[in-house]
């Protein structure tokens, strides 16, 4: 069974139906630090930052970390959205600060990537956190659901707002996905 985590929502009405199906939180370093008493993964706010024209906010994130990652399902590596190599090189200068306050840390794979180059860096602790465009993403998901299930790593799908991409991503393995809607 699949995880579904919900960005985090403050109304008490959105929180009764999210715990009702048994839903989590992922909660934005780029937004308010509240997990409202629900389990957790902790995202690094490079996406909020990217929709927003804005550079990834690296204090906010050292905080968030320090706060939450040590009780959270996961945190995600800071990455460069769409940033293809950039991006991974960018996620290994991350790596070890994150490993060292979460149980998990996800590796964000985005648009240019593929599996020889993540694959050395895949394991228990480092798992797949598949980013990127949208088409991206739906073009290489079973690629990523692969890696993840050959060596036994964690995978996550974000921005997963619709049925169609929930049976994409049960369809390729993931563990969990995220969605707003």
């Amino acid at each position: 069974v699949m995880i579904a985590y919900a960005s985090r929502t403050g109304t008490r009405r959105n929180l009764a139906a999210l715990r009702a199906a048994d839903w989590r939180l992922l909660v934005s370093a780029a937004a308010c630090l509240r997990t409202e008493g629900f389990r957790y993964a902790l995202d690094n706010g490079a996406w909020s930052a990217y929709t927003r024209g804005r550079p990834f906010d690296e204090p906010a994130f050292v905080r968030a970390l320090r706060k939450l990652g040590s009780a959270s399902d996961w945190t995600v590596i800071p990455d460069v959205v769409a940033g293809g190599q950039a991006s991974l090189d960018f996620s290994l200068r991350w790596m070890r600060a994150v490993l060292d306050e979460s149980p998990r840390a996800l590796l964000a794979v985005q648009d240019g990537m593929n599996v020889a180059d993540v694959r050395h860096f895949i394991g228990e602790r480092v798992g797949i956190f598949v980013g990127g465009s949208t088409a991206w993403k739906l073009a290489t998901l079973h690629q990523w659901g692969a890696l993840a299930a050959e060596t036994g790593a964690w995978c996550h799908v974000g921005r997963v707002n619709t049925a169609r991409r929930i049976s994409a991503c049960e369809t390729a393995g993931a563990h969990s996905f995220d969605g707003t809607s």
